[in-house]
């Protein structure tokens, strides 16, 4: 495991680029800091960029999603920090899913997230997203400021995760 923290370190940005011809999925390319580690489907070697790999691949191959390996650990970071935040606002283990469920769904657990409509901000999507400042400094960019108030915001509004999830799925919106 510490050879893969090493990796993970010396290379932080694992760059994983799914591309799709219609609807299936059919290449990954994984660049480690600009180092092909791939080829596509086709049995051609991945380009060095993901960006290049989708420039020189054929119309029907075009990167879909790109994962970023700081931006995981960042998200991991933050749910794990909610999970153990859940007693401090009277909530058992079992609202831990809806919470996980209704906060991917907003934001993906990113504390930059942003919707251009609405101006919803955050790992909660607060609207607008200067209401956080109430639950600490840095709302822009602390994700504990943001879960405080996320949470803060679930208990009065909803009283728990699950009731929030429920009317997310029925309305689209929490």
């Amino acid at each position: 495991m510490s050879r893969i923290r090493t990796s993970l370190h010396a290379y932080p940005k694992l760059l994983l680029t799914l591309t799709a011809a219609g609807s299936a999925v059919t290449a990954a390319v994984i660049t480690l800091s600009g180092a092909s580690a791939g080829q596509l489907a086709s049995g051609q070697p991945a380009a060095a960029h993901p960006a290049a790999a989708a420039a020189e691949a054929p119309a029907t191959f075009r990167p879909i999603a790109t994962l970023d390996a700081a931006a995981t650990s960042q998200r991991v970071t933050a749910q794990r920090t909610a999970r153990k935040m859940l007693a401090h606002y009277g909530w058992g283990k079992r609202q831990w899913m809806p919470l996980d469920k209704l906060w991917n769904r907003e934001s993906g657990w990113n504390k930059y997230a942003q919707n251009p409509y609405s101006g919803a901000y955050g790992i909660p999507q607060a609207v607008p997203g200067s209401k956080m400042a109430s639950a600490g400094k840095h709302w822009r960019s602390n994700a504990i400021t943001q879960i405080r108030w996320g949470l803060g915001y679930i208990k009065s509004r909803y009283g728990r995760p699950r009731v929030a999830w429920d009317h997310e799925l029925a309305y689209g919106w929490y």
